[in-house]
């Protein structure tokens, strides 16, 4: 009768990642246990800094008790006894930066382009065998488009607001300004398009000029620079001054 029943597991098991020389909390991260050891290094290299053909791996409980040691890399880690909560603790060679204070002494490691090319335990090679960032053709071409296409509906948003109209400026998390529209264009300070605005109150952070170059002129802390999308144009009265009823 044994035979007819299976002990299930989950697929997946949430644990917690540490390194001898971090001194902050701990990562949570989400594994596979169907990946192998060598696999579960390579994705630790990226999250520690440690090395995947030089690290240890060691398993420790909720009481921070020694489990067991994660050898050899071509077993799975589901074949080990690693639970929700769990902590997996990374040796590796960093853990002896700290211990070296003259780097003069210390041997200069380099490698060739070719030969970083050739090696398959680095970022590079991850990222390759996975298709992820640079190296996914897809998603950098649809990341263009996006870029593209917010970048054409903010410059169309921004020439349609002219000089000399008036305003209400808002922007998440921050009171509603009011002002006079004074420029609409790119600036070198920054990429985008932007709407220069000099403010009926002194809730600025310029004058109309930044970094040595004028878009326009107010007075000192009544000009600003924001995106067309937080521009509302309208016939928006200028607010008083409180100071002119002292």
């Amino acid at each position: 009768m044994a035979g007819e029943f299976q002990v299930l597991t989950a697929p997946y098991v949430n644990v917690s990642i540490s390194t001898s020389s971090q001194s902050g909390g701990f990562l949570e991260r989400r594994f596979d246990k169907g990946i192998t050891i060598a696999e579960l290094k390579a994705k630790l290299e990226l999250l520690t800094g440690g090395k995947s053909d030089t690290m240890k791996l060691e398993v420790f409980n909720k009481e921070d008790t020694l489990v067991c040691t994660l050898h050899p890399d071509s077993a799975v880690l589901g074949s080990f006894p690693v639970d929700d909560g769990m902590r997996l603790h990374v040796i590796d060679k960093f853990e002896l930066r700290s211990e070296i204070e003259d780097t003069s002494k210390v041997e200069k490691f380099s490698l060739s382009e070719e030969e970083y090319a050739k090696r398959q335990d680095t970022l590079k090679a991850y990222l390759e065998r996975n298709k992820l960032g640079k190296y996914n053709e897809e998603e950098m071409k649809a990341n263009e488009e996006q870029r593209k296409k917010d970048e054409a509906e903010e410059r169309a948003a921004g020439e349609a607001i002219s000089p000399g109209g008036r305003c209400e400026v808002r922007v998440p998390g921050q009171p509603t300004r009011r002002g006079t529209i004074m420029y609409s264009g790119p600036v070198d300070f920054k990429s985008g398009w932007w709407i220069g605005v000099k403010y009926d109150e002194p809730l600025g952070k310029n004058n109309g000029t930044v970094n040595g170059k004028t878009y326009f002129t107010c007075q000192p802390k009544y000009g600003g620079f924001v995106k067309p999308m937080n521009v509302v144009v309208g016939d928006y009265p200028e607010e008083p001054d409180e100071l002119d009823e002292m």
